[in-house]
């Protein structure tokens, strides 16, 4: 067997380098075009079909039998896909499903429906009719014309009801309610003038809600039936089979600002992921404000006063190992110390008027913050410390001859050098944090919360608030929306927000540090 040569070995080893490369290169683009491909589908409009499918023996009712057709079901149906590729998917999933059974297969007859309309409505539910009618409480009327009139005068009413609702019922609920605290009796002139009051401006919102409730559209479904929608209810109304690029391009726009600005909706099926992108924000912004100077402390003190010995060694392999413990044992450990020992002993010594109710013993955003700078604390230390690592021995002792102290050299001369260092372990700690998910289940993120973390209200920023997270929701959707094609796509476009978010902040990272290498290391 002939012995390779060194020329050999080397040509080996470059290929071997070379395909693992190539492999991974392809997975990961594999990987991150098919989340864009399948997160693109909710952004952008599809077409509608008329489905129609015959439930009897189509052998004896094919042609023109009105009993068949009256027994068909017949629904609007939306797909990506083009009318011939949409057919055949069905197909094979009804043949999936009556393989082995002795019933016949039911016939499946699809048509494009281009005057078919799609009615997003502002609780995010989607439906598909054919417009029959505008009916206002002075008339009716059969063209789509007059529909931009018809939403102003109903936007009229709604901003008179919003008037009434903020600036006299709910001050005169308040004041009713104070009454009722101070136990004014009930024929008390001051409570009989509010009641009053209150009634007055009850029964005008009662007429401006009639008057509201009576403009609406009506529309027929695919088996004929009509179906009524309040004016009030429709975001969006347009015609997707009719619609050319431009309007394509128009619609996707707003989708994607509502994607973004706006809360998600019928069981985060539709809607935005505002809640879950400002929770994950916040989140991390916090969590980088606690760990950079502890991390940066620590692996200062490690390189730079720590003795060369064996315990410092065994506290440099603790870190290292750290950063390979399973995500989740953080979680557990941040619930129990963080949540039920630290937050119970504050809400003892500092809120124990609200005992039960706890207020920090709790899951809540600042306990999060904490668990995912303990997770993410090895990356920060093990980069700085190689940051401080490269810094040249001649700086230190140039500053050291100069009569600089200790404490001079690393804050005015070491620090600047290994800057990148430091920089790219917070930033590499902040995309971890983004993407993880299982920790924050236990310490604080959750499916639903009721209102940000941070709002007007004093103390403005709320830490006892439990939050949402961009991971926690794609989880969350990823196992409750696996048979709903809408939900689905929705989750694949969580998915691209967060890689977009992961890669800038990797961006971010390198700028930084190819700024502050070119600005220290050539001094």
């Amino acid at each position: 067997m002939r012995k390779l040569s060194a020329n050999d070995k080397q040509t080996i080893s470059s290929f071997s380098s070379g395909l693992s490369a190539a492999i991974l290169l392809i997975v990961l683009i594999s990987l991150v075009s098919f989340i864009v491909l399948k997160g693109s589908a909710y952004f952008w409009p599809v077409q509608v079909y008329g489905v129609t499918t015959y439930n009897a023996d189509y052998n004896h009712i094919d042609g023109a039998s009105d009993h068949a057709l009256d027994s068909a079901r017949r629904a609007f149906v939306p797909s990506a896909l083009d009318i011939d590729e949409f057919n055949e998917a069905l197909a094979n999933k009804l043949s999936a499903q009556f393989a082995g059974s002795n019933l016949p297969m039911p016939r499946i007859v699809i048509e494009k429906v281009d005057a078919i309309y799609q009615i997003n409505l502002y609780s995010g539910a989607i439906q598909y009719g054919n417009f029959q009618q505008i009916s206002t409480p002075d008339s009716e009327r059969y063209q789509l014309d007059e529909l931009n009139n018809v939403v102003a005068d109903v936007a009229i009413f709604q901003n008179e009801l919003r008037d009434i609702q903020n600036n006299y019922l709910s001050i005169l609920h308040r004041d009713i309610a104070q009454l009722n605290q101070s136990d004014v009796s009930e024929q008390a002139p001051a409570r009989l003038k509010e009641l009053e009051q209150f009634e007055y401006w009850q029964q005008k919102a009662d007429v401006l809600s009639q008057k509201i409730a009576s403009y609406h559209l009506v529309f027929i479904d695919a088996s004929g039936q009509p179906f009524d929608i309040l004016v009030k209810d429709i975001r969006l109304l347009f015609q997707p089979n009719m619609m050319n690029l431009f309007d394509k391009v128009s619609y996707s726009g707003k989708k994607i600002i509502e994607f973004v600005s706006d809360s998600p909706k019928q069981a985060s099926t539709s809607g935005g992921v505002f809640p879950a992108l400002f929770g994950t924000v916040v989140m991390v912004l916090l969590m980088a404000v606690i760990v950079a100077p502890f991390g940066a402390m620590a692996a200062i003190y490690l390189h730079e006063y720590a003795p060369n010995n064996m315990t410092t060694s065994i506290i440099r392999i603790c870190v290292s190992n750290m950063a390979g413990v399973p995500s989740v044992v953080y979680g557990v450990f941040g619930l129990g110390f963080f949540v039920y020992t630290l937050g119970g002993s504050i809400d003892t010594l500092l809120f124990s008027d609200a005992l039960p109710s706890p207020t920090f013993g709790t899951p809540g955003l600042f306990w999060a913050a904490l668990t995912m700078a303990l997770l993410t604390l090895p990356v920060v230390i093990v980069s700085t410390e190689e940051g401080l690592r490269r810094v040249p021995e001649g700086l230190r002792a140039g500053s050291y001859a100069l009569g600089a102290t200790k404490i001079e050299t690393i804050w005015k001369t070491v620090l600047p050098v290994a800057s990148p260092g430091i920089m790219t372990g917070v930033i590499l700690a902040i995309a971890r944090a983004a993407g993880e998910v299982a920790p924050l289940i236990l310490v604080g993120a959750v499916k639903f919360a009721p209102s940000l973390p941070v709002d007007a209200e004093f103390p403005f920023v709320h830490l006892e608030r439990q939050f949402m997270h961009l991971g926690v929701f794609i989880y969350d959707g990823a196992f409750h929306n696996q048979t709903n094609t809408q939900g689905s796509s929705m989750m694949f476009a969580s998915c691209m927000l967060l890689l977009l978010i992961v890669f800038i902040l990797n961006l971010f990272a390198i700028i930084v540090r190819n700024r502050l290498r070119a600005r220290y290391v050539r001094m």
